[in-house]
């Protein structure tokens, strides 16, 4: 859904640094971004690597020991987000920030691709979708993500956090901004943005 936004034709990935993870409930500096959007996403942490050839969604959530709530806050530098590929790869996948919900869950018995998804600033819902959105269930977009990653030799390991992709529209940010996400069987997310309040 993303990738129709901005005009992008094909998946891309980045890192995701100690420094991006921000806590939940503690004001998000937007100082420390240049253009920022918000979008909703489920993490996941897995338990295992994925370092196998041929991995699947089946595989994924095999290896996953949570799905979680979250949301990426993206970034550009490029004016009016007028974006191709090769400027969200050279910004690490438009990647800025994020942050996780506190509920951690295992995703046996979720059908992650069903799960409706709420974004709401305030109190006004801004954006929604669901699992599908995401390739058509998150857990194809991380296997397409293992498969990629292990092709450079850099598989993806137990303990990592990976998102898996939008589940909806993203929206600007302003400083004082307050989104909630909620996504159905995972529960809420919160991104309060530091600065003056609507």
């Amino acid at each position: 859904m993303v990738q129709a936004q901005l005009g992008v034709d094909q998946p891309d990935f980045g890192t995701l640094l100690a420094t991006m993870d921000c806590a939940p409930g503690e004001p998000i500096d937007t100082g420390r971004l240049l253009q920022p959007r918000i979008e909703a996403e489920v993490a996941f942490v897995l338990a295992r690597d994925l370092d196998a050839p041929d991995i699947g969604a089946d595989d994924v959530l095999a290896a996953t020991g949570a799905v979680v709530a979250a949301l990426e806050i993206v970034d550009s530098r490029v004016a009016d987000w007028d974006i191709s590929i090769v400027d969200t790869i050279a910004d690490n996948a438009s990647s800025g920030l994020f942050t996780l919900g506190a509920e951690h869950r295992p995703p046996a018995g979720l059908d992650l691709a069903a799960c409706p998804m709420r974004l709401l600033r305030g109190a006004q819902e801004v954006s929604t979708g669901s699992g599908a959105a995401c390739l058509g269930h998150p857990a194809v977009a991380v296997a397409w993500l293992a498969a990629t990653a292990r092709s450079y030799g850099r598989p993806l390991r137990a303990g990592e956090i990976v998102l898996s992709g939008a589940l909806g529209p993203m929206v600007p940010v302003v400083a004082g901004d307050r989104f909630t996400a909620e996504i159905g069987g995972l529960g809420r997310v919160t991104a309060l943005f530091a600065g003056d309040t609507r």
